[in-house]
């Protein structure tokens, strides 16, 4: 079985999948190990890794340190075609449907898609949709794109629409890493009824509780990042498990 389709799989025993974003930069140097620890006994599905930004040439060489200490897979949230790497279990493969920058439409995919087929790596096809989290994040400055607005969802769900009939496999509504808000379950229901595929959401989401809730509106992957970059961070990673899984 896939990847994706082993995430699928478990949603009937558990209400839905819980993935950590890590950031394979500078920064996070010294902190990788007690990261991908915390990950291993939280009890989460997955490690998605990228950033919009890397401020160095030790992305690839902290990817496979993620991956040869995680118990789960690992999963590339690119910022960049350059970021696809052979210590990869599968890619999302995402076009920046929200925006009109065609380097992020197409562009940038047109770039990877030969490397990940060299690689052998799974490609989640993936319509990524940013939405405005209260400032401007490094997604929506790197890639020259408006977000949606939080207030319109009706533009949320016709750009959701078109990812589902475009034979997309996932819907990934972000609000961006450190928002200051996080999308609305008034948005994830309206989405949610009128698409069939699943729906992932991440940005802005600090508390358990509202990622619970998340969960109830209709999102089948919730996805937390800087929130447990902290030092109760395995602790707040086993309290988001338990609040996604619903046990």
């Amino acid at each position: 079985m896939t990847v994706f389709g082993d995430l699928l799989a478990k949603q009937p025993a558990q209400r839905a999948n819980y993935l950590v974003l890590i950031d394979p930069d500078s920064k996070n140097d010294g902190h990788l190990p007690d990261l991908v620890a915390g990950v291993n006994e939280a009890g989460a599905d997955a490690i998605l890794v990228g950033g919009s930004l890397i401020m160095d040439g030790g992305f690839i060489d902290r990817v496979k340190a993620i991956k040869d200490a995680s118990n789960v897979p690992v999963i590339l949230f690119p910022g960049a075609s350059s970021q696809i790497n052979p210590h990869l279990d599968a890619v999302l493969f995402m076009s920046l449907l929200s925006g009109r920058n065609p380097q992020f439409l197409i562009g940038e995919q047109v770039q990877a898609a030969p490397v990940v087929k060299h690689l052998g790596l799974e490609a989640i096809s993936t319509g990524y949709l940013l939405l405005d989290g209260g400032g401007q994040t490094a997604v929506e400055f790197m890639s020259g794109s408006l977000p949606l607005p939080m207030g319109k969802p009706d533009l949320v769900v016709a750009h959701a629409l078109a990812a589902q009939y475009l034979g997309m496999q996932l819907i990934y509504l972000e609000a961006g890493s450190g928002a200051s808000r996080h999308v609305p379950v008034e948005v994830i229901k309206e989405v949610n009824n009128y698409v069939d595929i699943p729906l992932m959401v991440g940005g802005g989401i600090r508390e358990p509780e509202t990622a619970a809730r998340l969960v109830e509106a209709g999102a089948r992957f919730i996805v937390t990042g800087t929130v447990i970059e902290t030092a109760d961070g395995p602790d707040r990673m086993a309290a988001f498990a338990r609040a996604v899984h619903g046990h």
